[in-house]
């Protein structure tokens, strides 16, 4: 099982998107998509997404908030486990993105965007600041069904050890 990071980075009713548009052979080519990536070996999954967040945009961000927890039995081929942070304190300047261009969106256009299905799914959670677990099932790049349910920080914890999670 992979697991992944995704944080939305909110300042002024803005949120920092990437168009995913640099990467060759990207199954995420041509979607919009917060920042994050691929946990690696030895990471916390706060670790992770600090690091990515980093990578990606060149900013620092502050006590990035865990809102959500989910798991996608079959995503691009693997079956994936990915924490959902949102962060409204950073510093630093925006740099080039080797992945993709970044651009603040309106909070109220975000779901008008390419994004996928299950981002606008679990984006309405974020943006009220809910905590949430959600479970996801693709075939391909379609969504085929889902569910989402509100929990507590304990319940997202739970249930990313009860999926084989250990970097939260």
């Amino acid at each position: 099982m992979v697991e992944t990071t995704l944080c939305y980075i909110i300042h002024e009713k803005k949120v920092l998107m990437m168009y995913r548009n640099k990467k060759e052979n990207d199954f995420h080519e041509g979607k919009w998509n917060g920042l994050g990536g691929k946990i690696e070996e030895g990471e916390t999954a706060y670790e992770g997404i600090r690091r990515e967040v980093l990578e990606e945009s060149g900013l620092i961000i502050k006590n990035p908030e865990l809102l959500g927890v989910c798991y996608f039995p079959s995503f691009d081929g693997e079956e994936e486990l990915m924490y959902l942070y949102k962060a409204i304190d950073f510093e630093g300047d925006l740099i080039e993105c080797n992945e993709g261009d970044l651009s603040w969106i309106d909070e109220k256009q975000l779901l008008s965007l390419n994004i996928w299905e299950s981002d606008q799914v679990f984006l309405p959670y974020v943006l009220r600041g809910e905590r949430f677990i959600g479970v996801f099932h693709f075939e391909g790049k379609v969504l085929r069904s889902y569910e989402i349910k509100k929990g507590s920080e304990s319940d997202l914890i739970r249930f990313s050890i009860e999926k084989g999670s250990h970097v939260l």
